[in-house]
């Protein structure tokens, strides 16, 4: 799919580690926070309500390559992509630059479900006015 997103961030000293560099946990925290910025620069957030049920995205896979550290204080571009939209699912591909150097690619795999309080979740449709602001972005 053709959309394509770029946040900033700022890293700060709590991402950091005893090392001096942002810990290996802290991208997927960034990816996370990019994720729920994408949404809101769609006009929707990863958790809404519509027709009275809660409409949410729970993980189904996670995962981040390493290549460069990142540093307190550097400010970094991170680049999401959706290179998957099936039926329930969307796939998002991060990266991570300081400047022009590449740090870090990850990636997001996410279902579509219902998650009403008091209710088993299930996994439903893509609905399609979500579908048309994805592709309208």
């Amino acid at each position: 799919m053709p959309d394509h997103y770029r946040s900033k961030r700022r890293i700060e000293f709590a991402d950091t580690d005893m090392a001096g560099i942002v810990h290996f946990s802290r991208f997927f925290v960034f990816m996370e926070a990019a994720e729920h910025e994408y949404w809101r620069h769609l006009g929707l957030s990863v958790h809404l309500e519509r027709d009275g049920d809660i409409i949410s995205w729970p993980r189904m896979s996670a995962s981040c390559d390493y290549r460069r550290p990142a540093r307190f204080e550097d400010e970094l571009d991170i680049d999401l992509r959706i290179e998957r939209q099936g039926g329930k699912t969307l796939t998002y591909q991060f990266e991570f630059f300081n400047g022009d150097e590449l740090l870090a690619r990850g990636q997001l795999k996410t279902i579509c479900c219902i998650c009403n309080p008091g209710e088993d979740m299930r996994a439903v449709p893509i609905p399609d006015f979500i579908t048309a602001k994805i592709a309208a972005a």
